[in-house]
């Protein structure tokens, strides 16, 4: 575990474990790189270098007042795969942590990024506009907006508890261990990077990022996912990308990785193999 500090003073918290091909893994909005504990564990086991990282304001990294839109976040990511020498690298990202790869690798990704996935992933945009008539209202997120500043602890606990993992679905199982451990991880970050990051993932366009990605691409989502509608996300993106590959889940929720390790991990590693 450690810490780079990028060109503007920020401070990025970063696990890297073991040896071989690298594997950088990005969280989801509020989360932090502990949410890959599961991924990390099984591929560190099959003989991947495992890397995780806490966004800036998320985490264990500084809870910036700045620089929380997804250029920067991006940024920081090419920051940290230059400072650790990442070549041949997979980025495996999943919901916000989804767009931060996309981004990534269209804009600074050349000649270090084998291969990519983005799973349950935000792009191409999520907001509705004329251009994405699609996509939700921008009511949803002013509602996100306004539960976080009103009570953050207990929209922390609602989310995970409902939505975010399908614990609202009749007949699913509840593993009351996940919810207090998003909690746990939300709570950790900045309040005000966490605000500020909900415009992010619902208005960034990854549109013509999409369309730059030269690598294969691997686009996992369930199609049961409350928090970003496959309608609106994997299947728009899957036909901008040159080398994607598309695989849904029939009843799975936004935090498959963690519900359903045993289908996920399986998929990934068949990808990074192939």
């Amino acid at each position: 575990m450690g810490m780079i500090t990028t060109k503007d003073g920020t401070q990025i918290f970063y696990k890297d474990w073991g040896k071989g091909q690298p594997v950088v893994f990005h969280h989801g909005w509020p989360l932090s790189a502990d949410d890959w504990d599961n991924q990390m564990l099984f591929f560190l086991s099959k003989g991947y270098r495992v890397i995780a990282h806490d966004r800036r304001g998320h985490g264990r990294s500084t809870q910036t007042a700045v620089g929380n839109d997804m250029d920067t976040y991006a940024a920081d990511v090419a920051e940290l795969a230059e400072a650790l020498d990442l070549k041949d690298a997979i980025h495996v990202g999943h919901s916000t942590g989804g767009g931060e790869v996309t981004r990534y690798v269209a804009q600074h990704g050349k000649g270090r990024v084998a291969k990519a996935v983005i799973i349950s992933a935000i792009p191409p945009v999520m907001v509705k506009s004329d251009k994405n008539p699609g996509g939700l209202p921008i009511s949803v997120f002013d509602d996100l907006r306004a539960q976080l500043a009103a009570n953050r602890a207990q929209f922390y606990l609602d989310v995970p508890s409902g939505p975010f993992y399908g614990f609202n679905r009749k007949d699913a199982k509840v593993y009351p261990g996940l919810i207090q451990n998003w909690w746990r991880q939300g709570m950790i970050g900045g309040a005000i990077a966490h605000y500020e990051c909900i415009k992010v993932f619902s208005e960034t366009d990854f549109t013509e990022d999409l369309k730059k990605i030269d690598v294969p691409v691997l686009v996992m989502h369930g199609d049961d996912d409350q928090i970003v509608p496959i309608a609106d996300a994997a299947l728009l993106s899957i036909k901008l990308l040159k080398h994607g590959t598309l695989k849904v889940y029939k009843g799975l929720p936004h935090g498959m990785c963690s519900t359903h390790p045993d289908i996920i991990n399986p998929d990934l590693l068949a990808f990074f193999q192939a």
